[in-house]
C-alpha cells in the first residue's frame, strides 16, 4: 500500500508547477518562473512565498546592473517532499497510469 500523502502546500497547481519547474535546477531566476507559469509578479511572489514559509524554498537576491534579482530553490525538504507528493499522486491515479500510457505508445 502506498503510504505517501499529498501535500496540501505543494498540491495547489502553481506551487506545484514551480515545484516541477525548480526539481531539476540547481536555481531558477524568479522572471524565469513567471515566464513558465505564465503569471504575474505578484501572483508568484505570493506562491513561493508559501512554498518558503513551508520550508521548501529558499530565495537569493542579488543586485546586478542596478536592479534586485532573486533566485528560487528547492530545498532537500522540499525535494523530498514533492518526491512524496508525486508519489502519492502516482498511488491515486493507479493502474490508469499505465493504460494511459500504454495507449499512447501504440499510437
Amino acid at each position: 500500500m502506498n503510504r505517501a500523502k499529498l501535500d496540501l502546500v505543494i498540491h495547489a497547481p502553481n506551487r506545484l508547477k514551480i515545484c516541477s519547474l525548480l526539481v531539476p535546477l540547481e536555481e531558477a531566476e524568479f522572471q524565469i518562473l513567471r515566464d513558465e507559469l505564465g503569471v504575474s509578479d505578484s501572483v508568484l511572489s505570493k506562491q513561493i512565498s508559501q512554498l518558503v514559509a513551508a520550508g521548501y524554498v529558499r530565495l537569493r537576491k542579488q543586485a546586478m546592473l542596478g536592479r534586485q534579482r532573486t533566485w528560487a530553490m528547492l530545498t532537500a525538504k522540499g525535494r523530498r517532499a514533492f518526491h512524496s507528493h508525486v508519489a502519492a499522486l502516482q498511488g491515486l491515479l493507479g493502474p490508469s497510469v499505465e493504460i494511459a500510457k500504454q495507449q499512447t505508445t501504440r499510437h
